[in-house]
């Protein structure tokens, strides 16, 4: 599915299809890396379904689908600028696919807010960025099963040292007066998100 869509969204910019297979394979390269046990393929699927079902919501589709498929495209749990590096590769790709450039500008902006998961004065945004956060609001044992493959991808450090940084993560999100931005999302998955994450910062305590 995620393969049919990208493609489908480059034939509007390019004909192409050597580029487009070359723009799907390093997709695809990346998010199957051996260490990614939870920023996968499995969670751009989950992420483009949310999307899909608040589409009627989103003004430039064209723009949150790129952000969805490059957003975490650079991942490497020992850096603290994967954000950035995403971004970068994006507009790099999408500079290839003569997309508009106010159009690159604001996916380099959606991919920059999935760090820090603040509120933006863009809707789309607030959109795509909740959506990337669904899986806080999950059921009880796929919240479990997120958070483990969490643990895997931080696999390099100690527990005393991962559980003291995913505590500050934690913590980061129940103090927001709104872990989720939009009516839509936070009326689904807000107060399911909360009860996941302070039963994980129990957990780790």
């Amino acid at each position: 599915m995620l393969q049919d869509y990208f493609l489908q969204l480059l034939q509007g910019y390019t004909t192409d299809t050597h580029l487009a297979s070359q723009l799907w394979q390093e997709i695809e390269g990346h998010y199957t890396g051996k260490k990614r046990y939870y920023h996968s393929l499995t969670h751009l699927e989950q992420l483009l379904q949310q999307l899909l079902n608040c589409k009627d919501l989103i003004a430039d589709w064209d723009t949150v689908l790129f952000s969805l498929f490059y957003h975490d495209v650079v991942y490497n749990p020992l850096r603290q600028d994967n954000e950035e590096q995403s971004a970068e590769l994006a507009v790099n790709r999408l500079k290839a696919l003569s997309y508009p450039l106010h159009k690159s500008a604001t996916c380099y902006s959606q991919i920059l807010a999935t760090k820090g998961h603040q509120l933006s004065t863009e809707n789309d945004t607030n959109l795509f960025t909740d959506a990337d956060l669904s899986m806080l609001g999950s059921s009880q044992d796929a919240y479990v099963q997120y958070a483990a493959n969490i643990r895997k991808e931080y696999a390099v450090y100690p527990d005393f040292l991962y559980k003291k940084g995913r505590a500050k993560v934690l913590q980061h999100f129940l103090q927001m007066e709104q872990i989720f931005k939009t009516t839509y999302f936070y009326e689904r998955f807000e107060n399911q998100a909360r009860l996941n994450l302070s039963a994980e910062l129990k957990q780790l305590q």
